[in-house]
């Protein structure tokens, strides 16, 4: 009763992560959009509001993996408002939980 077993972490399948990242995106102020991503965003027309739907709806088509960080890293794709639009994220921690971080975007 005393002994108290090690916590293990589970790797991340693209479903997983999928799942992950949309439960976290329902709330627009926990994605955070990185200066290179709003640079593309710019470049590209790629709206706030298409980027959010994809983050919450998108399909994986870069497969879950971690970065030398030990973050979670994938790309997602979803149809809006007339786009094919891409999301490279990544999901990150902070003083109050886990973000989504968007590295760049694509058409």
């Amino acid at each position: 009763m005393g002994m108290s077993a090690p916590i293990l972490k589970f790797a991340m399948n693209d479903i997983s992560l999928k799942r992950k990242i949309a439960k976290i995106a329902v709330d627009s102020s926990r994605v955070v959009i990185r200066p290179h991503a709003k640079k593309r965003m710019r470049k590209r027309r790629i709206l706030l509001t298409q980027i959010l739907h994809c983050l919450r709806n998108g399909n994986v088509i870069e497969p879950a993996h971690q970065d030398i960080h030990g973050c979670w890293k994938c790309t997602l794709e979803s149809h809006t408002s007339g786009d094919v639009v891409k999301v490279a994220a990544a999901i990150d921690r902070d003083a109050d939980g886990e973000l989504v971080v968007v590295i760049t975007v694509m058409h």
